[in-house]
């Protein structure tokens, strides 16, 4: 095996571990200088349906010479300062997590931001973003998901593996009703509704175009509202104070209630806001089938108002932003007035999620 690692050859055996590896930028660094920052400009890992890992990342070319990659503590990826790889062969993990480290600064620990679950599509870390100041957001402390109702016992025990301490439930008392969390035992479940008392959604749009007015005033309420205000500032202060992270929040669909959630801790952070936007976007990914199975066995027209509904758009994350600007003037004061993290606060919290 340890040969085949070494060859790293198109004709490795499919038995054991397989490497694609992107070619070297020279002799090994000194590992361990620059400690503080991240080196790392850019770095990924996506797994695939076949059990490979293709792992992606950019690094400091100027003073970047060589990266290697560890799983499960071994080799299994080296290259120069940006390169890509393709892993196969590790043996079946709750998350599979590589370890990125190149001859200075500090290292990133990565996995597929998505975890598979039975009972859920839209079930991701939070984290695995690079902040405008070069910082990273951890992985692994911070998850979105769409409803736990549905999920399995082996779903639940995965979540307890996980380390999920803290459910917050952003939906409706009647989803709530309809389709009761499952919790991970020992975490603690607190209900913050997002939309309680504001009239959202109580009645269904008739046309294409006010489904999609109805999206769009519903992410400046999640904004703006009392119940908006309070739900949020629960769940960041919930992250904040939980020592024993990871936290995990949720709606029915994980993708506005939830998706205003991330925007909100991304953006707090320092993530740029393009970033914040393709994470947003992501559940029409993750969600594509889910949502393809609901509009295939809806008459044309009613799937033609329900697609709005399903889909995040960028206007309705937009929205959202504009909702700050036009309420509050600036993020800055969002973060203090609508997310109620003062200076101090909002510190300790990047103290907490970011590396670099």
């Amino acid at each position: 095996m340890k040969k085949a690692i070494l060859a790293a050859t198109a004709a490795t055996s499919a038995v054991g571990l397989s490497l694609v590896l992107a070619p070297t930028a020279g002799a090994h660094g000194v590992w361990g200088q620059d400690r503080a920052s991240v080196p790392f400009t850019a770095a990924t890992v996506t797994a695939g349906a076949d059990g490979s890992y293709t792992l992606t990342w950019a690094a400091d070319a100027a003073r970047t010479r060589h990266v290697q990659i560890k799983a499960n503590g071994r080799v299994v990826a080296r290259g120069g300062a940006s390169g890509r790889a393709v892993v196969t062969g590790l043996p079946a993990a709750d998350r599979q997590w590589f370890d990125f480290a190149a001859d200075h600064g500090r290292g990133l620990r990565l996995a597929d931001r998505l975890v598979k679950l039975e009972g859920a599509v839209n079930f991701r870390d939070a984290g695995g973003y690079r902040t405008a100041s070069g910082q990273w957001v951890k992985m692994g402390e911070v998850y979105r998901s769409d409803a736990l109702g549905r999920l399995t016992p082996a779903d639940e025990a995965k979540l307890r593996r996980l380390g999920v301490t803290t459910v917050f439930d952003l939906r409706t008392a009647d989803e709530r009703a309809k389709s009761p969390d499952k919790v991970p035992a020992g975490a603690t479940y607190q209900v913050v509704d997002v939309f309680a008392g504001s009239g959202s959604f109580r009645t269904m749009p008739r046309t294409p175009d006010e489904a999609v007015k109805a999206m769009v005033d519903a992410e400046k309420v999640m904004v703006s509202s009392d119940a908006g205000k309070a739900a949020y500032t629960q769940v960041m202060n919930g992250i904040r104070h939980d020592d024993r992270r990871a936290v995990l929040y949720h709606c029915t669909a994980g993708k506005d209630r939830t998706g205003w959630s991330s925007a909100a801790l991304l953006t707090a952070l320092g993530v740029p806001r393009e970033t914040v936007l393709a994470d947003y976007l992501a559940s029409n990914d993750y969600r594509k089938a889910a949502n393809d199975a609901i509009l295939s066995h809806l008459p044309a027209p009613q799937a033609a108002v329900y697609k709005p509904l399903l889909d995040v758009r960028p206007e309705y994350l937009n929205a959202g932003y504009d909702e700050v600007t036009a309420t509050y003037g600036t993020f800055d004061r969002y973060v203090a007035e609508g997310l109620g993290l003062d200076a101090r606060e909002l510190k300790d919290l990047k103290k907490d999620l970011l590396v670099g």
